[in-house]
């Protein structure tokens, strides 16, 4: 494949600066796709331009694409629903009947294993965690910024593992797919021996778990802590929350019961429906390629966009029936207030049209195999797994894509373990769990966006804060990789 060399990290580095110093994500991400064409197009400004809108509108017409915009901008509707409804407050009064709003911790571990239930799809996971614990979190003074860091640090870490230990969800399909294109007899075995080799994943998860019963914060979160017990606010002075204030924060109507099961009934169902897609879907797609299968193979082949999609779909349809039923919501309140919904979450949609647009950029430059080349020939083979890991952090952070950094990364790792005689779960978890520390960490990753906008807070606010805690575990994670790279 073509790349353009050093050039090809400009955009990259160019955007991620931009958008830490000026906080403006829109500005940033778009400047990215621009310079990434306008390098491709021999420097030529216009013929960039007029080539960045041509790939913006073929990623945001892709199938896969449109719905997960669709499905992203549907959730707004739910979170709109469960609120009006009187749902989320009902919840809310329950779960602190059962004493789980008792403290700080209490709410921050219950968020932790909504998050760690929610597997099947990352952000789903943000999504459905996310609008649970957020009025919890307001209720008890704990910053936006903490929200948005608990759920994404357990999001990527969570579905990798659980997807490498039993294959239920598209990451743990997508991986085994990539290794046995690279010929590996037994990719699932392969696969389950990362598991607890994945330190970075393993770590991110602890650590947050430590943060959160500890109660010691350090870096940025800290102020951010100390800003809401002292002062109150939610938010910093100036922060802009990626999704709308009549979303975050609808009241409902002062006659209208507050009842839990109008939010847990339709999130259920929708959360329900995900894997009773995946399975349709699977099993079309197996007799589409001649085949039969298991239950779990038809899982693994079902799409994630169309079950996700239905998912919400679905849930809407139930909520708004049982609203109907209940006296809550007649039908033209609840299509305006679908309306309202997807209207509050049209930044996430932007953001993730952008995101998706640089996807198309970055691998049409060769970001990542420049980097993976440039940085293969000075590998020391009883550093080969740290380096990896290293290689694989700077390709995920530059690129946003955790998924695109296994694409390119297990197929120059694969051979290497065979040629040089490496441990290959410790060298392929050094590759995944480097992809996810940017899926964890990137301001231009897709699950880093969501996750502010699961949490309503400042999209730059969630990056900076939860930034050292990441990097804790990145350095943490190399010390071992290096470790067993001797040991194994």
């Amino acid at each position: 494949m073509e790349t353009y060399g050093f050039l090809s990290v400009i955009p990259p580095i160019v955007a991620i600066g931009l958008a830490i110093k000026t906080k403006q994500v829109y500005l940033s991400l778009g400047l990215f796709i621009w310079l990434g064409w306008t390098i491709m197009s021999g420097w030529n400004p216009i013929i960039g331009l007029v080539r960045s809108v041509d790939i913006f509108l073929i990623s945001v017409t892709d199938a896969d694409n449109a719905r997960v915009l669709l499905f992203s901008a549907l959730i707004g509707a739910m979170i709109t629903f469960t609120q009006v409804s009187g749902g989320m407050d009902g919840f809310v009064r329950w779960v602190e009947q059962l004493g789980l709003t008792r403290s700080r911790r209490s709410v921050s571990l219950m968020t932790v294993a909504v998050s760690m239930a929610v597997f099947l799809e990352s952000n789903f996971g943000l999504l459905v965690s996310g609008s649970v614990a957020r009025p919890l979190f307001d209720k008890c003074q704990i910053s936006r910024e903490k929200l948005s860091y608990i759920i994404d640090a357990t999001c990527a870490p969570k579905c990798i593992l659980i997807g490498s230990l039993l294959p239920l969800n598209a990451w743990g399909a997508y991986v085994i797919t990539l290794l046995a294109n690279e010929g590996i007899e037994n990719p699932l075995s392969l696969l389950v021996s990362t598991v607890a080799l994945n330190f970075y994943s393993i770590i991110a998860i602890v650590l947050a778990i430590y943060l959160i019963v500890s109660q010691r914060d350090f870096g940025p979160m800290r102020e951010a802590e100390r800003r809401v017990t002292e002062e109150g606010k939610l938010l910093r002075d100036g922060a802009r929350p990626m999704v709308a204030s009549d979303v975050a924060m609808a009241d409902p109507k002062s006659d209208v019961p507050r009842r839990a099961h109008n939010m847990i009934v339709p999130i259920a169902v929708m959360i329900g429906v995900v894997p009773i897609v995946l399975y349709i879907t699977g099993v079309q797609a197996l007799e589409d390629e001649g085949l039969t299968g298991s239950i779990l193979d038809a899982l693994t082949e079902g799409s994630g966009s169309t079950a996700v999609l239905w998912g919400v779909i679905v849930g809407l349809i139930i909520g708004a029936a049982s609203y109907r039923v209940q006296g809550i919501l007649s039908l033209p309140d609840a299509a305006e207030q679908v309306i309202k919904g997807i209207q509050g979450l049209i930044p996430l949609v932007i953001v993730l049209s952008l995101a998706f647009a640089i996807g198309a950029t970055t691998r049409e430059m060769g970001t990542g195999i420049y980097i993976a080349q440039a940085a293969e020939a000075t590998l020391n083979t009883a550093f080969i797994p740290a380096l990896v890991f290293l290689l694989a952090c700077f390709i995920a952070f530059s690129t946003g894509t955790s998924w695109g950094t296994f694409g390119i990364m297990i197929p120059i790792v694969v051979p290497m373990i065979e040629i040089l005689g490496l441990h290959g779960g410790l060298t392929i978890a050094a590759a995944l769990g480097g992809g996810i520390f940017g899926d964890h960490c990137s301001p231009i990753s897709d699950s880093t966006i969501v996750a502010s906008m699961a949490s309503a807070t400042d999209h730059i606010d969630h990056v900076r804060t939860q930034l050292p805690y990441a990097m804790v575990a990145a350095g943490t994670a190399t010390v071992l990789f290096v470790t067993f790279g001797f040991v194994l």
